[in-house]
């Protein structure tokens, strides 16, 4: 089953923990048998309210709606450090808990990524709540990541931070290894549908922060490091997640 940048996969929620350490986010992407959606929905709901409730292990839960992914469900933990992964919920009550409630609705196929969230190239420069997101998914040609990060991403960031001051984004990048196109996402927070209907002004506003005629040859370099993209829409399912949809802003940490 194909994945989801996740994390891209699960969205940085600055929410956690003043740590030197990198903060990653565990993206599952789960498929439920269509006749046991009800059921999944109720198990997932109670099990993430008593287990994944808050905190860095706190739990939500996404509904995709788009793409090939459509239908399914992706859970994103975190973020947190790699140190805190084997502290994860584990009794034999979570477990039993989990396999009763949760595992019993699923389709076999779950996949499971964990993205590394850029602070210094993201904005949650304000208080907000999540509700839906746009998953802008890179897949980065071998070899080429850094070439990625200083002729693309730095130049992006850039035109989002000096024409678009207020828009709330994460920048991630996959921290494993992988072949399915899943290495760079870029997460746009939004409220409503009518976002994705604003006048697209990107190009108009690249050449005014990088001169005229930049942009040509911010595409040969998109080009050469990368070997396609790919968006999905998600929107949070409050009801089915542990804590809830607010995030604070990064200089309140």
């Amino acid at each position: 089953m194909k994945k989801i940048l996740y994390t891209l996969l699960l969205l940085p929620f600055l929410v956690v923990a003043q740590t030197n350490e990198t903060l990653v986010i565990e993206n599952v992407m789960l498929t439920v048998k269509s006749e046991k959606i009800t059921e999944f929905e109720a198990g997932i709901a109670a099990h993430n309210k008593k287990f994944h409730a808050e905190g860095p292990y706190g739990a939500r839960v996404y509904n995709v709606l788009n793409g090939k992914n459509a239908g399914k469900y992706m859970l994103i933990m975190g973020p947190l450090p790699w140190s805190a992964m084997d502290g994860r919920p584990s009794t034999q009550a979570h477990t039993d808990d989990n396999n009763k409630n949760i595992s019993q609705y699923l389709e076999p196929e779950v996949e499971v990524n964990y993205m590394k969230m850029h602070p210094e190239l993201s904005n949650f420069s304000k208080d907000f709540e999540i509700n839906k997101v746009s998953v802008f998914m890179v897949d980065v040609k071998r070899f080429k990541s850094s070439e990625f990060m200083e002729k693309v991403v730095n130049k992006v960031v850039k035109v989002y931070k000096e024409k678009m001051p207020d828009q709330i984004y994460g920048v991630y990048t996959n921290e494993l290894p992988n072949m399915d196109g899943l290495d760079f996402g870029w997460v746009d927070f939004f409220d409503s549908s009518s976002w994705l209907g604003k006048e697209d002004k990107f190009v108009q506003n690249f050449e005014e922060v990088h001169g005229a005629g930049s942009f040509a040859k911010f595409l040969a370099d998109v080009e050469a490091t990368t070997n396609g993209d790919s968006t999905e829409i998600w929107t949070l399912r409050k009801d089915l997640s542990g804590p809830n949809a607010k995030v604070i802003a990064a200089p309140r940490q």
